[in-house]
């Protein structure tokens, strides 16, 4: 039997490696789209993002945190494509620094803001004026995110102050970096109540949604998108899909509500 030569196996190899040179440098011209998105979008744009790119349009890599951190991040240079916060003053910090296209702006989605114990917490309270938050807690604290920085915790500060709890529970606060974090604290034990977004609360076995706050106690909770300047082609394509009717049924069934709702 005659065996190939050492010539012949490394020109065979060489044209291998020419035939697909093409097409890895069609891979890496594809063009990719960044998302920067609020913590509490984590599941519901992760299916989302993966019915787009099956509708034919670009891959959509994801990044979550705190809109707080995701909006210093762009301003410091951070080459996202699109912005999705968990409320409109982040959207309007980098609004009026000019690093979001204005005209691409748009509200997605709605949620509810809720109070959670852990699965287990025999705790019973309902959410109204003067409610005795402070004596719920026994000793605990109270998660939530970060009032000063974060979406949820600026809607929880800003709902307790109009139920007049707020000066009581004030120093009782465990404050969180993102909305997640908060409700892993009260999933975990670490903390006898949280509050959260109802979307969050619905994910996690370990917690359970002890009552809901009214809506007028706060700031409508909605989450503006936009596309960044300097972004690519396909980001106003991505923002408009996640607002066709058929993208409706995902949100929905993640528990977010239509803007406005």
């Amino acid at each position: 039997m005659k065996h190939p030569s050492l010539s012949s196996l490394v020109a065979s190899a060489l044209f291998a490696t020419l035939l697909a040179l093409p097409a890895r440098a069609q891979d890496a011209e594809r063009p990719t789209l960044l998302v920067f998105a609020a913590a509490s979008l984590t599941n519901v744009l992760g299916d989302l993002s993966k019915s787009f790119e099956q509708k034919g349009g670009v891959p959509v890599r994801l990044s979550f945190a705190a809109s707080s951190v995701l909006a210093r991040q762009i301003e410091a240079g951070g080459k996202a494509d699109v912005f999705i916060s968990a409320d409109q003053e982040w959207m309007d910090y980098l609004q009026q620094r000019n690093l979001i296209l204005k005209s691409s702006r748009r509200d997605l989605a709605g949620n509810r803001l809720v109070l959670i114990a852990p699965a287990d917490s025999q705790v019973d309270i309902r959410v109204a004026p003067g409610f005795p938050l402070l004596a719920a807690l026994r000793g605990g604290r109270l998660s939530t995110g970060d009032p000063a920085t974060v979406p949820v915790g600026r809607y929880a500060r800003s709902a307790l102050i109009a139920l007049g709890v707020w000066e009581k529970i004030r120093d009782r606060l465990a404050p969180a970096d993102n909305v997640r974090s908060a409700m892993m604290f009260v999933s975990r034990g670490e903390a006898p109540l949280g509050i959260v977004y109802t979307t969050d609360a619905l994910l996690d076995p370990g917690v359970r949604i002890v009552d809901t706050f009214p809506a007028n106690t706060h700031a409508p909770i909605t989450y503006p998108g936009a596309v960044t300047i300097g972004s690519n082609n396909y980001a106003v394509s991505f923002l408009e899909f996640l607002s066709r009717p058929e993208s409706l049924d995902t949100w929905r069934r993640f528990g977010f509500l239509e803007p406005g709702k």
